[in-house]
């Protein structure tokens, strides 16, 4: 590497970390990709009676233990008993202890999701008459922390090492057969597959932590790790280890036996073999992703896998491709240099993949957003928007390497030029033609030396002179600008998989919203409002409950519950609730509810002097600066 590559691939490695770590610093357990959709009791609810059970209904399936489902009473002491089960579809119950006394009651979940994500939230409800709770860590940590970002970042890796031996072996068996004998490609398909193994068994290993406590001491629990090899996620990576063993005694043969074979048809015939057993081994791999994540449940899944198995092995072959491409032309040895003919048949290749990757993504854009205002209104969806812009980006900057190749041409060396440059035999020491005395053990070491100092000028001048076409430069400029954007698009889209999808985010919302939308009072007389709020700024969506009871003329009890838009309890520096009479012109009234818990406030004596069709307004601040409020009318009294 000379001295004006090293600085580039520098450059290169920390706009990736810095990618990387502002993408996973992002990464949330509210990343999850099934949401709470219902829930009885539900959020807020004062029952008159204690229930005998509490069931969670949730956007898809998902898969529970033990202490998946928690009812903690207003001291924190769990009140559930037994497991809890699939009561019917999406709905899962846990048996609550008969004679539960009066007071505010905590339920918090911890589930898997049907695509591999964890699942975490906590709400509260009310027997008899709210009260103070000393439940404070109403939310469990699995999905985030610092296994959670380890675990991020070991699917980052995965899907690198996938892109890189994939691809790799398939620019040197369909552009480039030469490149089997490059060392530095050797190198780096090599260096895919240790990848893509070495994060496999990361992901195994921490896949217990990441989905139960989130303790990083629970890495290497045996009893975790059993129970993950009987998850669906755990059979896929369980499955990519085996097929890894296929893909090494692929490798070993593409670098060892292939770069031996002379007679032309043995190495025709190799080479089908090899490309048809390469794609199988590339397909099983691809294949053990699309069973365990998006594409395995929701909308059509028999054609959503096959779908993403193809997006896949197009993105290995354009972006692995592309990094062999930029690896050979920045690493290969003078004497190898990459042809153009090489060139242009991955630019075919990388146009193919192109095609493929705009018809999946295509499908898949439909399939987890479902509607053109989830691209704008969810991270979904503006994750998506950041990825068809790089993918843009990366198709202008592939069109410029095209034109490139187009003018590329090999210039071959004057190899007679070349040896006249070289130091004559007859200046060795030693004085006749042949170097001195051939018996001389001196005088044959000088010899050797001396031809080794030979090799080395004229390797540095067959470099000098192929890196001064200017065409081959700027192909090289522009691969590197391609690889550039690439390590971005990766980022962003490991980001993708682990967002909950638009549809999915929506789907909720609208879940949430639409119990109590137009404010109707329940059979105990209380009034439950529901009002989702936007305040601009980032993490600055979601739904805003009030709850009055008994919604009368004089003292009532007020409870605010604030949720993100899949429902999970959101805390925020400021709520205030105002409540005013227009037609009488009273108010507004003001009200500072106290914070009792994460996500929920309360205020004891809110009197209403008079009945009628009273405005409630909820001002609900998410940062310094960002807040909003929000209104409905309501009958009381």
């Amino acid at each position: 590497m000379n001295r004006t590559t090293a600085p580039r691939l520098r450059t290169l490695l920390l706009l990736l970390l810095a990618v990387t770590g502002a993408l996973l610093a992002g990464a949330s357990p509210a990343s999850a990709h099934a949401a709470l959709t219902g829930s009885d009791p539900a959020q807020g609810v004062v029952a008159r009676t204690a229930p005998s059970q509490v069931s969670l209904t949730f956007s898809e399936k998902v898969a529970m233990s033990d202490g998946s489902v928690r009812v903690l009473d207003p001291r924190g002491k769990p009140v559930q008993t037994g497991s809890p089960a699939n009561v019917s579809g999406t709905t899962y119950a846990v048996k609550l202890k008969s004679g539960l006394a009066k007071g505010t009651y905590t339920v918090t979940y911890q589930v898997v999701s049907a695509d591999s994500h964890p699942v975490a939230g906590a709400y509260t409800f009310s027997v008899g008459a709210p009260s103070r709770t000393v439940v404070t860590g109403t939310a469990p940590v699995a999905g985030g922390g610092v296994v959670g970002g380890l675990y991020a970042f070991g699917r980052y890796v995965s899907y690198a090492g996938f892109i890189v031996l994939a691809g790799g072996a398939a620019f040197v068996l369909a552009c480039w057969q030469r490149g089997a004998g490059v060392r530095a490609v050797q190198r780096l398909v090599v260096g895919g597959w240790i990848a893509l193994t070495a994060a496999t068994l990361w992901l195994l290993l921490l896949r217990g932590s990441y989905t139960t406590t989130g303790s990083f001491a629970d890495v290497f629990d045996l009893d975790l790790l059993g129970q993950v090899l009987q998850t669906k996620t755990g059979a896929a990576l369980v499955s990519r280890l085996l097929l890894l063993a296929a893909a090494a005694l692929f490798v070993a043969v593409l670098f060892g036996t292939y770069t031996r074979r002379e007679d032309a048809t043995e190495k025709r015939d190799l080479t089908f073999g090899l490309a048809v057993g390469g794609v199988v081994v590339a397909a099983g791999l691809a294949t053990s992703w699309a069973m365990a994540e998006h594409a395995s449940t929701g909308l059509q899944p028999g054609l959503a896998m096959p779908v993403d198995v193809v997006h896949l092995l197009a993105v290995a072959a354009w972006l692995g491709g592309l990094t062999a491409l930029l690896t050979a032309l920045y690493r290969a040895p003078a004497e190898q240099p990459v042809e153009a003919a090489a060139v242009r048949r991955f630019s075919r290749l990388a146009f193919g993949s192109v095609l493929a990757l705009v018809a999946t993504g295509a499908y898949q854009s439909w399939r987890q957003l479902g509607s053109w205002s989830a691209f704008t209104e969810t991270r979904y969806g503006q994750l998506l928007l950041a990825k068809i812009a790089l993918v843009a980006v990366l198709v202008g900057i592939a069109g410029l390497s095209r034109r490139w190749t187009g003018r590329l041409t090999d210039r071959s060396t004057d190899a007679g030029r070349a040896r006249t440059d070289r130091v004559p035999a007859t200046t060795t020491p030693g004085g006749g033609g042949a170097g001195g005395d051939a018996g001389d053990p001196g005088d044959a070491r000088r010899a050797a030396q001396l031809a080794r100092q030979r090799a080395a000028v004229d390797a540095a001048r067959q470099k000098r002179l192929r890196d001064a076409d200017e065409n081959r430069f700027g192909l090289r400029r522009s691969v590197l600008a391609e690889a550039g954007v690439a390590l971005v698009l990766l980022a962003v889209t490991t980001a993708l998989t682990q967002t909950e999808p638009g549809r999915t985010e929506q789907e909720a919302e609208a879940a949430a919203s639409s119990p109590a939308g137009s404010g109707t009072s329940a059979a105990s007389g209380a009034l439950t409002l529901d009002m989702p709020f936007d305040t601009g700024g980032t993490d600055g969506k979601g739904v805003v409950r009030v709850g009055l009871d008994p919604a009368r003329v004089g003292g009532n009890e007020m409870h605010v519950y604030v949720q993100r838009p899949n429902g999970r309890a959101f805390d925020v520096p400021e709520v205030k609730v105002s409540f005013t009479l227009e037609a009488q012109k009273i108010g507004p009234l003001p009200v500072n509810p106290d914070h009792i818990t994460t996500g929920h406030w309360s205020a004891n004596g809110v009197q209403l002097p008079v009945a009628g069709d009273w405005k409630v307004a909820v001002t609900v601040r998410t940062s310094d600066i960002d807040q909003a409020t929000v209104s409905k009318n309501a009958q009381i009294g």
